[in-house]
């Protein structure tokens, strides 16, 4: 695949604090960390309840499996649903429902009433909440701040994650300890009210179309389209993959590193969490400056550097006070590479997809994380933690190399506003708008010195088509006359044709521009669409 065209970065806000000023953003920012910190107490309390439940390690080990299984079962729907209904509504229906969840785990447990059966039910349901949320939350963040902005608040988003990473295990322990996993339940039930009331206070005008709402299928279908033939968004996928399946070493096996290599305590394990958020708070207020110097590619190049010499260091140290500079060190790297991952997934594609990309992003951080953490750990089994560790490093020093082929893409914001610029076609009123498939011919004259560059500037094109949604494309050449071709696109109905219409992006309109200059001077392009024949 060839290395996609970049521009320069775009310049955000000069303060990495600046998206704090929104009274909007600020409350659902502050919401987010206290939902998180709820989630994480929750998953200590779920843990350490299955263990007074069995005593097997495969029903310990289902706690987690339940709660992240759905995310890989339903990350791809959840992205579809929250491109094609109002974010906002469907974000408090699934808060709704999370915090119904918890305080049925809280009751259950408070009344020693919990199974094994249930626990992981509940866990499942909680799960399905996270797998519905994410796509949606991660999407509405471009329309709650300016896009100057979107850098710093999507590195606030990832610092409200690592600070609620290093406060909610630790709390969880003392509730643990001093009441019982069922007050662990409860305060995580009243953590999503806070996301609730936040939600409630945005007065959010959803977009308005004169087409009806994608159906969900279609919508995924659709999804998955555009992401086989968007350039950029298949190189933020890749990269995803290059960091994340050896970054994830680092946190998957530095509990075993603090146990069993250092014999460390629950609570030396707690500062060295710590310190990771302590880092990633002073790597947030580097960003901005360090973004608008480097730019999102360089900067995700740097933080995969230092994170493979994190790595390294947790392969050689086994003393307290030489692994707390590591894992402040990796708080910075991680944040950074995590914040540019994700802004460049946000600003890669336009907004009628932007959560089914967001899904995918998604997918593959939790995929990569988990087969990776797998791995180093069957590693760290079958020769040592410290091979694990050496083997990750490398890894990701290696995955430097994808960058060279994959650079993350930057893209302005006009480049993927809509151009409107196809005319409307005249219709019969008659015409059932659901009927299909329907086939679009477009009629080109090139001159013989213009074919191959023709060709060649119609790939873009191809690209281009599939991504709005054709399902099939050609070029073809007229065997009788060779300065006569046509293009041919499949869309699966007239209604889709016209979401078509909606999609096209002004940096494709350039794209057309490209391969229609080659059209012979006071030759028209002729266009025609064509339908199946009605069943009968």
């Amino acid at each position: 695949m060839p290395r996609p065209a970049t521009q320069a970065a775009p310049t955000g806000t000069s303060s990495p604090w600046q998206p704090l000023r929104s009274r909007l953003f600020l409350a659902l920012w502050l919401a987010s960390i206290a939902s998180n910190i709820g989630t994480w107490m929750h998953e200590v309390g779920a843990g350490w309840l299955m263990t007074s439940l069995s005593a097997s390690p495969l029903a310990v080990a289902a706690v987690q499996v339940a709660g992240a299984l759905p995310i890989f079962l339903l990350a791809l729907p959840a992205g579809a649903l929250a491109d094609i209904v109002d974010k906002r509504r469907s974000l408090l229906i699934v808060q709704c429902w999370m915090a119904a969840v918890a305080m049925t785990l809280a009751l259950l447990t408070a009344a020693d009433r919990m199974s094994v059966e249930l626990l992981l039910s509940l866990t499942f349901a909680m799960g399905i909440g996270t797998a519905l949320m994410m796509p949606a939350w991660s999407a509405m963040l471009p329309e709650v701040v300016g896009r100057a902005e979107l850098p710093a608040a999507v590195a606030l988003s990832s610092l409200g994650v690592n600070v609620a990473r290093a406060i909610g295990p630790a709390l969880a322990g003392i509730l643990v300890s001093l009441s019982g996993p069922w007050l662990t339940f409860a305060l995580n039930a009243a953590s999503f009210l806070a996301v609730i009331v936040a939600l409630a206070s945005w007065k959010r005008t959803p977009s308005q179309s004169v087409l009806p709402a994608e159906r969900l299928f279609g919508a995924l279908r659709v999804g998955l389209r555009y992401a086989r033939s968007s350039r950029s968004l298949q190189a933020v996928l890749v990269r995803t993959a290059a960091f994340f399946i050896g970054a994830s070493a680092g946190m998957s096996l530095l509990p075993v590193l603090v146990r069993r290599e250092i014999g460390g305590s629950a609570l030396d394990y707690g500062i060295l969490l710590g310190c990771v958020g302590i880092g990633a708070v002073f790597g947030a207020t580097l960003l901005p400056r360090l973004r608008n110097r480097y730019g999102n590619d360089r900067l995700l190049a740097g933080a995969s550097l230092v994170y493979a010499l994190v790595l390294a260091g947790l392969a050689v140290l086994r003393s307290m006070p030489a692994l707390v500079p590591v894992m402040l060190l990796s708080g910075m790297a991680w944040i950074a590479a995590l914040s540019s991952l994700q802004l460049s997934a946000q600003t890669a594609v336009p907004a009628w997809v932007r959560a089914r990309a967001l899904s995918l992003y998604i997918l593959a951080f939790f995929g990569c994380s988990a087969v990776g953490g797998l791995a180093w750990g069957a590693l760290a089994s079958a020769i040592s933690l410290s091979a694990a560790f050496a083997g990750s490093a490398a890894l990701l020093a290696l995955g430097l190399l994808v960058g060279w082929r994959f650079a993350l893409p930057v893209s302005e914001a006009d480049d993927l506003a809509p151009s409107l610029h196809w005319p409307a076609p005249i219709l019969d009123d008659a015409l059932d708008r659901e009927r299909g498939p329907l086939l679009v011919t477009l009629d080109y004259r090139i001159a013989a010195a213009d074919s191959d560059a023709f060709r060649a500037a119609m790939q873009d094109v191809r690209h281009m088509r599939r991504r709005n949604g054709a399902f099939s494309w050609g070029l073809v050449q007229d065997a009788e006359d060779p300065s006569r071709w046509q293009e041919f696109f499949f869309d699966e109905s007239w209604l889709e044709h016209m979401r078509h219409h909606d999609r096209v992006t002004r940096a494709e309109q350039r794209i057309e521009a490209r391969a229609r200059r080659y059209q012979m001077p006071d030759e028209p392009i002729r266009i025609r669409h064509l339908l199946a024949a009605p069943r009968h």
